[in-house]
C-alpha cells in the first residue's frame, strides 16, 4: 500500500569474502578497485558465459541489435542511495547517539560511522539526501531507464534495503493528494504514455506478487501459484495466465495499482506496523511501431528483400519490457518478533533475498556459475543482473545507530550490483504479419472492386437487352392496336347503318302511332262536345248527380291526361331520338359522306313530320289546358258543397273532445284523492313510531345523566386525593431543600429517563398513591377521562396515566384498554402545553417496552411526536418528546420507519432549543441509532451508509464532542465510535475529520469501555493506519 512510511522489511545480507566497501583512508585500495570494477566489466560476458537459454537466436523476421561498440559504462547497474529522515522514534531512542551516516551529495559518496574512531567511505552513482525530492530522485534513478524502454531496450527499477526506510513510498506511492509525491511507478508509466502513439502502439501491464515462493496476481487475487515458462529457443521468461491489462490513461493505470496494493500480503510487526510480506513486481510491456525507411538497410540478409523493402517498407516493431521491483525487506526475528505464520513468511523472504545475494556477489566475481534457479526472484530478475536490460538499483538506508548492521548489509549489496555489467540488446521485428493483412485487405478490396464492376457490367447489359425487348414488344403492341382500330372503325361504320336502318323503321311506326292518337284525340273532341251538350239539357238536376259525374269527369280527364303524357313523352322521345342522330351524324359525318345523299330526301320528309306532329302536338295540349281549366271550376264548386257539410261534423268533433277532456280531469281527481288518504296513513304510522323513539331516547338520557354524576363524584375524589399528595411531596421538596438536596418538580419525575436521585422515595410514595386511586376508581374510568372536555379533568387524568406507565406492572393493561390510542389522540388533537408535555411522558415511558414500540409505530406515534417537536417552544415537552424518539431508536427494526415518518428529522432539530437536557436526549437517541445499526452491519443484516449521516448527524456530534456535560459526552463519543464501525460512512469520518476525533476518544475518554471501543474501531480503517498514527509515520 503507499503509505506516507515508505516502509518495508529489513533484508540481511552476510557478507561474503571481499564483500566489504573500501576505507576513506585507504585511497589507492578504493582506486585499485574501481579499476579492478572497470575492467570487470570490459570482459563483460566472455569472462562469464550464459547459460543456453540467455543466447537470443536472431531469425529473417527479427533483429537484434547488440550496444558492445558503446560506452561499458551504459551497461553497468547504476545505483543510488537515499537516506531516510529521523523519524520520531529515531528522535526519542537516539537522543544520546549521533547518525551514523554520513552523505557527501557533491562527491557522491556516503560515509559510515561505527563510533567516534572508525568509519567507512563508499562511492555510489548518486547519493540523495533526506530532502531530496520524489522528482529529483526519479530523473536520475529512472529516467534515463524508461527513455531506453522507450528505444527498444529492457530495462528494471529495483528498491532494496531495511523495512521502514521508504522503499514503497519512493517507488509505490500513488500520490493522488498531491502530485509531487507520486513515486517512480505512476512518473514513469506517465512518461511512456505521453512518448507513444495511442494509434498504433500499445503499453499492458501485469502487477504480481511472490509470496513463499508462489507467484500470485494482484489484479486477479484468485490465481495464484502462476508457473515460470522459458523459450526453449530464445530462452525469453513468460508467466502464462497472469492477467495482463491494457492500459491507455494515467488514471487508469493508479485505479490498478490500488487494486494491486490491496491485494498485497502485509502484516504488523515490531519494526514496522504495515510490513510487505511479498515482493512487489510490475511488468510493463511496450510495443512501439518505427518506420522502416529510417533504419539502415545494410542489415537486411537478402539483397531481393533490400529491394523489396525499398519499393514497400516493412513495418518494425520494437517490443521492450519494463520491470519495477519493490523488494520485502528480510527480518531478525529478535527485533521483528515475528511467530506463527509470521515466522513461516519471514523464512521464504530472506531464502529469496539470500538467492538474490548469492546471484549478485556471483555476478560482482565473474563466477562460471550463476545461481538463478535457487530462487523465483533470481529467474524473473535474471535479465535485470548479467542479461541483456538497463538496470537502475536504488538502496534505501535510515540514519539511526539502532540499525548499524542492516545499513552496513544494505550499502554492501548496492557495491556489489554496482560491479555487474549488463549487454544491452535492442530487439527489432519486421511485422511481416502486418504487412500481409494490410496486402490481404488491399487484394480483398481490389477483388471487390472487380467483382462489383462485373456485376455492374453485367447489370448494364442485362438493362439493354430488357430496354430493346420492351422496344420490340411495343412497337408489335401498337401494330396490334392499329389492326384492332381498323377492325373496330369497320364494325362500327356497319353498327351505324343498322342502327339508322332501325331509327327509319321506328319513325314509320311513330307516324303510324301518330296516326292513331290524332283519331283518339278527334273522338275526345266528340266526346267534349257531347258533354257540353249534356250539361247543358241536365243543368237542373246537376246537384243530384254532381258527385257521380265528378268521378267519371274525373277519371275521363285522368285518363286523357295519362293518354296526353303519354303521347308527349313519345313525342319527346322522338325528338331526343332526332337530337342523337343529329349528333351521330356530325360525329361520323366525313366517314358517311357517301350516304349523305341517299338520307338527304329522307331527311327532309322527316322534318315536315315532324313540324306537322309539332302542331298537331300543341292544338291537343290546348285542348286539353280548356278541359283541365273546365274541370277545376266544377270541383270548385264540388268543394264548396263538401265544406259546408265538413263544418258541422267540426262541431260536433269539438264537442267530443270537450267530453273526453272533462271525463280525463274526473279520473285524475279520483287517483290523487287515493294517493292523499295513502299519504295520511303513512304519516299516522311515522309518527307513532316517532314517539315510541322520544320515550326511548329521554330514558337513555336520564340513564347518562346519572353516569355523568358519578364520573364527576369519583373525578372529585381524584382531585383531592392528587392534591393530597402533591402537597404531601412539596412538603417533602422543603424538608430536602432545609437538607442541601435538590429535587424535581412533578413533571420531572414522568421522564422518560429513571434516574437515581433523592426524591427516589418521594417517588415511590407518590406512584403507590397512583396506584391506590386506580385501584379505587378503575383504569378504564381514567382512561375515560381522557377524553373530557374539561382541561382541568383532563390534566389531572393525563398525569395519572403518566405515572402509571413509568412501572413495567402497569404497561401492559394500559395498552389493552386503549390508554395508548388515548394518549395519541390527545397529540393529534390537544393544543394545551401541559397535556401535550405529560402525554410524550407517558408514551417515552411505554416505548421502553420492545412490544410497545411496535405498536407506536405502526399507529403513526413516530409522525405525531415529531409534529409536536415541530410546533412546540417548550423545552419540558422537548425533552419529553427527544425521549420518546430515544426510545424508538434503540429498536433497529424501526429505523427505516423512524426516517419515512421523519423521526430522525425531529430529534435532530430539537438541539435548536439549547437546552442541556434535550440536548442529552438527543445524544442518547443517536448512540442507540448507531448501537443497533453498527450491531445489525457486524452481523450482516444490513449494508450501506447511515441514515443518520443523511440528517447532518455527523456534524452536530463533532459541534458538541466537547460538551461540558458528561452524559451528553459519553453518548456522543459512544455515536462516533459505532458510526465508524460500518465501512461505508468512513469517506464520510475522513473528510470531515472525524477519525482524529475517535483518536482523541481512545486516548481521553474517562471511561476504559470507551477507550477499548475506539481503539477496535481504529484498527478498522487500514488503508489510513499512519494517517491515525503520525507517531509512526516517516515523512518522505
Amino acid at each position: 500500500m503507499a503509505t506516507g512510511s515508505g516502509s518495508r522489511a529489513t533484508h540481511h545480507l552476510r557478507a561474503g569474502s571481499g564483500s566489504h566497501g573500501t576505507s576513506s583512508s585507504s585511497s589507492s585500495s578504493s582506486a585499485a578497485a574501481a579499476v579492478r570494477s572497470s575492467g570487470n566489466a570490459g570482459q563483460g560476458q566472455n569472462v562469464r558465459p550464459k547459460a543456453p537459454g540467455v543466447r537470443r537466436s536472431v531469425t529473417p523476421t527479427s533483429r537484434a541489435h547488440s550496444n558492445a561498440s558503446a560506452d561499458e559504462d551504459s551497461g553497468r547497474v547504476r545505483v543510488a542511495v537515499r537516506l531516510r529522515p529521523r523519524n520520531s522514534e529515531d528522535l526519542l531512542l537516539d537522543a544520546d547517539y549521533a547518525d551514523c551516516v554520513e552523505l557527501q551529495s557533491e562527491l557522491k559518496r556516503l560515509k559510515l560511522r561505527k563510533n567516534n574512531w572508525n568509519s567507512e567511505s563508499y562511492r555510489f552513482d548518486e547519493v540523495f539526501t533526506d530532502t531530496a525530492s520524489q522528482r529529483r530522485v526519479y530523473e536520475v534513478v529512472a529516467k534515463p531507464v524508461v527513455e531506453s524502454v522507450l528505444s527498444g531496450y529492457n530495462g528494471t527499477i529495483m528498491a532494496y534495503g531495511q523495512t521502514g526506510t521508504g522503499k514503497t513510498y519512493t517507488v509505490g506511492r500513488l500520490g493522488k493528494d498531491d502530485v509531487s509525491e507520486r513515486g517512480i511507478m505512476v512518473r514513469a508509466f506517465e512518461d511512456i504514455i505521453s512518448n507513444i502513439s495511442h494509434a498504433s502502439d500499445s503499453v499492458e501491464v501485469s502487477y504480481l506478487q511472490l509470496y513463499m515462493e508462489s507467484i500470485q496476481d494482484l489484479l486477479s487475487p484468485g490465481k495464484i501459484n502462476i508457473p515460470i515458462s522459458e523459450d526453449p529457443k530464445t530462452g525469453e521468461l513468460s508467466l502464462p495466465g497472469a492477467t495482463v491489462v491494457n492500459v491507455h490513461g494515467v488514471d487508469h493505470f493508479q485505479e490498478l495499482l490500488q487494486i494491486g496494493e490491496a491485494n498485497r500480503h502485509a502484516a504488523n510487526t515490531k519494526l514496522n506496523t504495515e510490513s510487505s510480506r511479498s515482493h512487489a513486481i510490475l511488468m510493463v510491456n511496450v510495443r512501439r511501431y518505427v518506420d522502416g525507411q529510417d533504419k539502415d538497410e545494410n542489415n537486411l540478409q537478402d539483397r531481393d528483400q533490400t529491394d523489396l523493402h525499398r519499393s514497400k517498407p516493412i513495418p518494425i516493431v520494437r517490443k521492450s519490457k519494463l520491470l519495477i521491483v519493490d523488494l520485502a525487506g528480510s527480518e531478525r526475528l529478535d527485533k521483528s518478533g515475528s511467530e506463527g505464520h509470521l515466522l513461516e513468511e519471514a523464512k521464504f523472504i530472506n531464502l529469496s533475498l539470500t538467492s538474490l545475494g548469492k546471484c549478485i556477489n556471483a555476478l560482482a566475481e565473474n563466477s562460471a556459475h550463476i545461481p538463478f534457479r535457487d530462487s523465483k526472484l533470481t529467474r524473473l530478475l535474471r535479465d535485470s543482473f548479467g542479461g541483456s536490460a538497463r538496470t537502475s538499483l536504488i538502496i534505501t538506508i535510515g540514519p539511526s545507530a539502532r540499525h548499524y548492521a542492516e545499513t552496513t548489509s544494505t550499502i554492501m549489496f548496492g557495491q556489489r550490483a554496482m560491479k555487474i555489467v549488463n549487454v544491452m540488446k535492442l530487439k527489432e521485428e519486421f511485422d511481416y504479419e502486418s504487412l500481409c493483412r494490410k496486402l490481404e485487405s488491399q487484394v480483398d478490396h481490389l477483388t471487390a472492386e472487380v467483382d462489383r464492376l462485373e456485376k455492374l457490367r453485367e447489370n448494364d447489359k442485362g438493362k439493354l437487352e430488357r430496354q430493346l425487348k420492351e422496344c420490340e414488344d411495343s412497337f408489335s403492341g401498337a401494330e396490334k392496336s392499329l389492326m384492332k382500330r381498323s377492325e373496330f372503325l369497320e364494325k362500327e361504320n356497319e353498327r351505324l347503318e343498322s342502327e339508322m336502318k332501325d331509327i327509319l323503321i321506328d319513325l314509320n311506326c311513330q307516324k303510324d302511332q301518330n296516326d292513331l292518337m290524332h283519331n283518339k284525340n278527334l273522338e275526345l273532341q266528340a266526346n267534349l262536345n257531347y258533354i257540353q251538350e249534356q250539361q247543358r239539357a241536365e243543368a237542373s238536376t246537376y246537384q243530384s248527380v254532381l258527385a257521380d259525374t265528378t268521378q267519371m269527369y274525373e277519371k275521363k280527364i285522368a285518363e286523357l291526361i295519362r293518354q296526353s303524357e303519354e303521347d308527349r313523352s313519345h313525342a319527346i322521345n322522338a325528338e331526343e331520338q332526332l337530337d342523337r342522330m343529329r349528333e351521330l351524324l356530325s360525329d361520323h359525318q366525313i366517314k358517311i359522306k357517301q350516304h349523305e345523299i341517299e338520307h338527304c330526301c329522307c331527311q327532309k320528309t322527316l322534318d315536315e313530320t315532324t313540324r306537322m306532329y309539332e302542331k298537331k302536338i300543341a292544338d291537343l295540349m290546348k285542348q286539353i289546358e280548356d278541359g283541365h281549366h273546365h274541370s277545376e271550376a266544377v270541383e270548385e264548386e264540388f268543394d264548396l258543397a263538401k265544406k259546408s257539410s265538413m263544418q258541422g261534423q267540426k262541431e260536433i268533433n269539438e264537442l267530443n273532445m270537450k267530453l273526453e277532456k272533462m271525463h280525463k280531469l274526473h279520473e285524475e281527481g279520483a287517483d290523487e284523492l287515493q294517493f292523499i288518504k295513502a299519504e295520511y296513513e303513512a304519516l299516522l304510522h311515522e309518527k307513532a313510531k316517532l314517539t315510541e323513539e322520544l320515550h326511548m331516547m329521554r330514558e337513555r338520557l336520564l340513564q347518562e345523566e346519572k353516569h355523568r354524576k358519578n364520573i364527576e363524584d369519583e373525578l372529585i375524589k381524584v382531585k383531592k386525593l392528587v392534591a393530597d399528595n402533591e402537597k404531601d411531596q412539596k412538603e417533602k421538596q422543603l424538608d430536602m431543600k432545609e437538607n442541601g438536596g435538590k429535587g424535581f418538580s412533578p413533571d420531572e419525575s414522568m421522564g422518560v429517563l429513571h434516574k437515581s436521585n433523592p426524591l427516589k422515595e418521594t417517588q415511590s410514595s407518590q406512584r403507590t398513591t397512583i396506584a391506590k386511586i386506580c385501584e379505587e376508581v378503575g383504569l378504564e374510568k381514567i382512561l375515560a377521562l381522557l377524553a373530557s372536555e374539561d382541561i382541568d379533568v383532563q390534566i389531572h387524568a393525563v398525569k395519572v396515566v403518566a405515572n402509571l406507565a413509568a412501572e413495567d406492572i402497569h404497561q401492559e393493561k394500559i395498552v389493552e384498554e386503549g390508554g395508548l390510542d388515548a394518549l395519541l389522540m390527545l397529540l393529534q388533537s390537544s393544543r394545551n402545553a401541559t397535556v401535550l408535555r405529560v402525554a410524550s411522558g407517558a408514551i417515552a415511558n411505554l416505548a421502553m417496552n420492545e412490544l410497545n414500540q411496535g405498536l407506536i409505530m405502526s399507529k403513526g406515534g413516530a409522525r405525531l411526536l415529531a409534529n409536536v417537536a415541530s410546533t412546540t417552544d417548550d423545552p419540558q415537552t422537548q425533552r419529553m418528546v427527544a425521549g420518546a424518539i430515544a426510545n424508538l431508536c434503540g429498536n433497529e427494526k424501526l429505523h427505516v420507519m423512524l426516517k419515512e415518518d421523519g423521526g430522525l428529522e425531529a430529534l435532530l432539530g430539537m438541539v435548536r432549543s439549547g437546552t442541556t437536557d434535550v440536548s442529552a436526549q438527543v445524544a442518547r437517541g443517536i448512540a442507540n441509532f448507531a448501537k443497533c445499526e453498527s450491531r445489525a452491519v457486524i452481523q450482516g443484516h444490513r449494508k450501506g451508509r447511515s441514515l443518520l449521516m443523511e440528517d447532518g448527524a455527523l456534524e452536530w456530534l463533532l459541534a458538541n464532542s466537547d460538551c461540558a456535560s458528561t452524559s451528553i459526552k459519553r453518548h456522543i463519543e459512544l455515536a462516533l465510535c459505532h458510526l465508524a464501525q460500518n465501512k461505508d460512512n468512513w469517506r464520510d469520518f475522513m473528510s470531515s475529520g472525524a477519525v482524529k476525533r475517535i483518536q482523541r476518544i481512545s486516548v481521553e475518554s474517562s471511561r476504559e469501555d470507551i477507550r477499548s471501543l475506539a481503539k477496535k474501531t481504529l484498527n478498522l480503517f487500514p488503508t489510513h493506519q499512519t494517517d491515525l498514527f503520525p507517531t509512526h509515520q516517516t515523512d518522505l
